[in-house]
């Protein structure tokens, strides 16, 4: 049931640049809904679980209707949530919340979704024998599963903490019920990333941020395919490595996008229009490449 008007938030460090106010607030206005998108950021130092659980329950007893969660709070959200929508149990990361009338907060994944629908969109025929995953965070848990249903055979996780990138690959193989993921340290990357179709990035290393590449320029090859989750900039210095090489590229926006619509969907029970929201961020970013 849909109501009149919304209060929604995004709880993140270092959102100040978020377009998901823009985002959420221009398709309410399509629906005559309002719709108030406010970003709750943390601070360079995140909030320990006890400051997360007083968050939550700030917003639900100040009338929020749900919450957007981003890094690096997917994971460490979880236990003060009151119930876990299918798709977060699986993925093992939540980045919405939604408020019920009876005052519970559930946790749901869109980003898995979110993915899959940008990848589809824009790498369509794209090869999926070998792919690597460099980051094994809530958003790469997202990512390592909607490779895995699009069809990848075989996914090399890489994490800078190896017990997180094992823990992820265990849980997909488990999910699967086959030996398809496999955790692989920084130091085997070159071997992997000969023979790999594809490279998605979804570690903060490209990002505003953190403005470089996150791995030597020189493991590169032009029959890699390429995919950031960042998107500020929308260019990110991996992308653009790839580009010179002739690589076929993906950037973050159309994952943003895609994992806002099922979030506004989610919070208001009302159909995203993905198709304008796409052209809303294009608008945004100033960059006629966004429309692609």
């Amino acid at each position: 049931m849909t109501q009149y008007s919304y209060l929604v938030g995004l709880v993140g460090t270092g959102i100040g640049r978020s377009l998901s106010p823009q985002l959420h607030e221009s398709e309410a206005d399509r629906h005559g809904v309002r719709y108030l998108y406010r970003l709750l950021d943390t601070g360079a130092k995140p909030a320990g679980g006890h400051d997360l659980h007083e968050l939550l329950r700030a917003c639900r007893d100040c009338g929020f209707s749900g919450l957007n969660v981003t890094h690096p709070f997917k994971q460490l959200v979880m236990p003060h949530l009151d119930e876990l929508a299918p798709t977060a149990v699986r993925v093992g990361a939540v980045n919405t919340v939604v408020f019920t009338p009876d005052r519970r907060a559930v946790g749901h994944n869109t980003d898995l979704a979110g993915f899959s629908e940008a990848f589809a969109r824009g790498l369509p025929d794209a090869r999926l024998d070998r792919v690597v995953l460099l980051g094994a965070g809530g958003a790469g848990a997202a990512v390592a599963h909607a490779l895995l249903d699009r069809g990848a055979r075989h996914l090399h996780v890489v994490d800078p903490l190896q017990e997180r990138a094992v823990a992820l690959s265990e849980a997909l193989n488990e999910h699967s019920g086959q030996e398809r993921a496999r955790a692989v340290s920084p130091e085997a990357l070159e071997v992997v990333l000969s023979e790999a179709d594809g490279l998605v990035n979804a570690s903060p290393a490209g990002s505003v941020h953190h403005p470089r590449l996150p791995l030597a320029a020189r493991l590169l090859h032009p029959r890699l395919w390429l995919a950031d989750l960042n998107y500020r900039p929308l260019h990110t210095p991996l992308l653009r490595a790839g580009g010179a090489l002739g690589s076929r590229v993906l950037h973050g926006g159309g994952m943003l996008v895609h994992q806002a619509a099922h979030s506004f969907r989610l919070v208001t029970g009302l159909p995203a229009h993905t198709s304008h929201m796409l052209a809303d961020f294009a608008d945004l970013t100033a960059d006629p490449h966004a429309h692609a």
